[in-house]
């Protein structure tokens, strides 16, 4: 099973959804698990994990992640030529170094990282990138080219994104 994962912050309250899919190639999500959480700290440039990574942490205790299992987050896996890592390097670290964590991100990060993939889908001329630790980033990268959808943003990732910007009714975080 693939896992993806995505926060978007409101004001009061940070909203995490993960769409679980069967195969690089599915049209469909299996499964889809969020969580309303407090926001725990603020925005900090070069260190996003510390505002996304507990929210992916809880909603991780909903889900049962098996062997062969893969997580994809949006953002980056590593950042940097000098070893730095993101919000994927350090869910991998939280994760005991089990589940391989693939990083997709729609916007470029400024430092050299000679780790990082460019990922070009359907007729955009913007990419993707693209890290990944406990898998192989160039499989990775094919299949990411191959995933459901014309355009640039697979067709599942679209929708993970759509749905952490709906807010919900009722947020009983207060």
């Amino acid at each position: 099973m693939i896992y993806a994962f995505d926060t978007f912050y409101y004001e009061d309250f940070a909203k995490t959804v993960c769409i679980a899919f069967e195969s690089w190639s599915s049209e469909a999500e299996s499964f889809i698990y969020t969580e309303n959480t407090e926001i725990t700290s603020d925005y900090e440039s070069g260190a996003f994990y510390k505002r996304e990574l507990p929210c992916i942490l809880s909603l991780l205790k909903k889900i049962n992640l098996k062997d062969g299992d893969l997580i994809i987050v949006d953002g980056y896996v590593t950042l940097d030529n000098s070893g730095k890592i993101g919000l994927g390097g350090h869910l991998y670290n939280s994760l005991n170094k089990k589940y391989p964590v693939i990083g997709i991100a729609k916007n470029g990060f400024a430092s050299e990282d000679d780790l990082r993939k460019t990922v070009f889908r359907g007729e955009s001329k913007t990419p993707l990138f693209l890290t990944a630790i406990g898998i192989d980033a160039d499989l990775v990268k094919t299949n990411v080219e191959n995933m459901h959808g014309a355009y640039r943003i697979p067709t599942l990732l679209k929708k993970l994104d759509q749905l952490t910007r709906e807010k919900d009714e009722l947020y009983f975080g207060n």
